[in-house]
């Protein structure tokens, strides 16, 4: 059962991910000609499998944290924090070479 709420988390972390970057990704009207023919497909990528790693962490996070009231605020703060850095360093990696210069 543990496993199933683990890949729970993972497939949200994912989805929000992957949502998150393709709203980014239909805002680039024009691309870069130096850029690749297919280079939105790194970040399409990449940046998916950061929010699942961040569900990841979000899982162990509350696992761990989840006694009493103040312990389940502080697990969903720093839950919320890691699910950010890692989604914020997906991004970096996903989208390092075209938008983000």
């Amino acid at each position: 059962m543990e496993t199933a709420s683990m890949v729970k988390r993972m497939l949200i972390g994912a989805g929000i991910a992957l949502v998150l970057i393709s709203l980014f990704l239909l805002g680039v009207d024009e691309p870069n000609p130096d850029w690749p023919k297919l280079w939105m497909i790194r970040p399409l990528v990449v940046v998916p499998i950061a929010g699942a790693f961040g569900g990841f962490l979000t899982f162990q996070i509350d696992k761990r944290l989840n006694q009493g009231t103040w312990a389940k605020i502080a697990a969903v703060i720093l839950s919320f924090i890691a699910y950010v850095f890692v989604l914020w360093m997906g991004s970096v990696l996903g989208l390092a070479g075209t938008l983000w210069n």
